[in-house]
């Protein structure tokens, strides 16, 4: 039975759908050292936020399948590691959205209406009404910096309040944005305008520090400013300092560059909210991140995909279970090339033709790459891995599309250039789903694809296809299937044979050997 390993804090309904097919050990508080040393012993790791899964940690995780993060952020996993080594990585970009979003919310309302400060000033028998002005936020600007969905649950409810929405989201489109009630706008632009800001973005190269002193400078001093989304993506010291000089009117954190807070400046200040990274806090979200992460793992363990994957992008499994059967194809094609092509791979050329060329492509062309390498590769490569370790090994991969049908509705073209020469194949699905290979190095054929296989190319000459036989028959393998494929009488033409039982040793050099024969290929599938 597989072994799942949970080193965060975890739902218990996630525990309970784990133990359905795995063994659950649950051990938090690792230490980095002590997680290297057992890690080997699991396919599966669960963790929150607590747990750094460092490269070091995925590379000792030689059994590892998945690492699933219950929570949106994976910033403290190794993806590129992860990715390389073939481990799926998977986390819940919806679980918490409604507690993530409430809580921007509610510490929006909070800093219009010095609610905390308010708080604690009757707590301390205090009456003071004048000093807790607060402001309204309706028809009040909101600048929202990323429209996924917590972003965009955020400005739905920011809408109906009565506010007015800009937002800046370099990846979503005008259409969209006009759906939410938003005007797309540059971050210039969002900063001048905003009577509040919130941030709903990861932390990246690219967003580090995207508030610092130079954007403070470009806000009304009247600006309001909350982040609940990641820390270090706003320049703590300079937004302390605007507040104490005024020049921005409060701000509202629910996140930092490091947790837990720790001697900040921000501290100090009477008009700031802190809260301890509450925003997936609610019972309801810790049980749906536990949730779907935990049969996401499980399904994983199981064979079957998963709906979040962060390092294989446009692998929905909704998708993947229509395109499956061309997956298999793109797979078998791949394999079938690679061993065509023999040698150093340089090039690999993917054609989706017909209909085919109408479907997402990506899906298509990792299986044809993820075929292309297995023969080699074998374990080491899947759907996460593929295309850096076609990368790695400088094979350029392109993608051709071609909507017009000839033979066959939808089909799908690979030709592999390599040190040994250039070779082609061609396949396509029939309408009972069986694959067929209707073309190699453009000589058409209809062949079903099969364990063992041999391909020979020879000049269409009588004796050539007796002579196979009996060679194949002095050697004791069975022939299942044979056809052949020629452009014109007396030509070249190529013969592809399935067989019951691999070739033995020495048999392809004895069929080199017949006259005739110019080439000769033995392929497993």
């Amino acid at each position: 039975m597989a072994k799942v390993l949970v080193s965060d804090l975890i739902d218990q309904t996630g525990i309970d759908i784990l133990s359905q097919v795995a063994q659950v050990d649950i051990k938090i508080g690792l230490t980095l050292d002590e997680l290297i040393k057992i890690i080997p012993e699991y396919s599966a790791l669960m963790v929150r936020s607590s747990t750094y899964v460092t490269k070091e940690v995925i590379t000792a995780g030689n059994q590892l399948k998945i690492i699933g993060r219950a929570g949106v952020g994976v910033d403290n996993i190794d993806i590129a590691s992860a990715t390389r080594q073939g481990v799926l990585v998977v986390n819940s970009p919806e679980g918490n959205t409604i507690a993530a979003a409430e809580h921007t919310l509610a510490m929006m309302l909070s800093l219009s209406r010095h609610i905390p400060q308010a708080n604690q000033s009757i707590k301390d028998n205090k009456w003071n009404r004048k000093s807790f002005v607060g402001a309204e936020v309706y028809k009040k600007t909101l600048g929202i910096i990323g429209l996924g969905k917590i972003g965009s649950h955020v400005a739905n409810i920011a809408k109906s309040m009565g506010m007015k929405l800009l937002a800046y989201d370099p990846f979503i489109s005008n259409e969209r944005a006009e759906q939410l009630g938003c005007v797309l706008v540059e971050l210039d632009m969002l900063f001048a305008e905003s009577d509040y800001i919130t941030l709903h973005i990861p932390k990246t190269p690219e967003t580090a520090h995207i508030i610092n002193k130079k954007a403070l400078s470009k806000m009304k001093s009247t600006v309001r400013i909350v982040n609940c989304s990641r820390g270090g993506i706003i320049d703590e010291d300079a937004l302390a300092e605007a507040i104490i000089t005024r020049k921005v009117a409060g701000a509202a954190l629910d996140v930092f560059e490091k947790e837990p807070l720790d001697n900040s400046k921000l501290t100090s200040l009477d008009n700031i909210i802190l809260t301890p990274h509450l925003g997936a806090s609610t019972a309801e979200a810790q049980i749906n991140v536990a949730v779907d992460v935990a049969e996401q793992i499980r399904d994983v363990l199981l064979g079957l995909p998963a709906r979040s994957a962060i390092n294989i992008p446009g692998f929905a499994p909704d998708l993947i279970e229509k395109m499956r059967p061309y997956l298999q194809l793109a797979e078998t094609l791949g394999n079938l090339a690679g061993q065509l092509g023999g040698g150093r791979i340089e090039r690999l050329t993917v054609r989706l033709q017909g209909e085919l060329a109408t479907m997402q492509s990506q899906p298509i062309v990792v299986a044809s790459i993820k075929g292309l390498l297995s023969h080699a590769l074998r374990e080491r490569v899947n759907y996460v891995n593929a295309a850096i370790e076609a990368k790695e090994r400088g094979i350029r991969v392109i993608e051709t599309r071609d909507a017009s049908i000839c033979d066959y509705a939808a089909s799908l073209h690979l030709s592999v250039q390599g040190s040994l020469g250039e070779h082609s194949v061609t396949g396509t699905l029939l309408s009972d789903g069986e694959i067929r290979i209707t073309d190699m190095d453009f000589f058409p054929i209809n062949v079903l694809p099969s364990n063992y296989m041999l391909f020979t190319v020879h000049r269409d000459m009588p004796g050539i296809i007796g002579k196979i036989g009996s060679l194949l028959g002095d050697f004791n393998v069975n022939i299942a299937s044979m056809q052949v494929g020629r452009r014109i009488v007396r030509g070249d033409a190529v013969m592809a044979i399935s067989l019951d039982d691999p070739l033995p040793d020495g048999l392809l050099l004895e069929i080199m050997k017949v006259k005739g024969i110019r080439d000769a290929y033995t392929v497993k599938l």
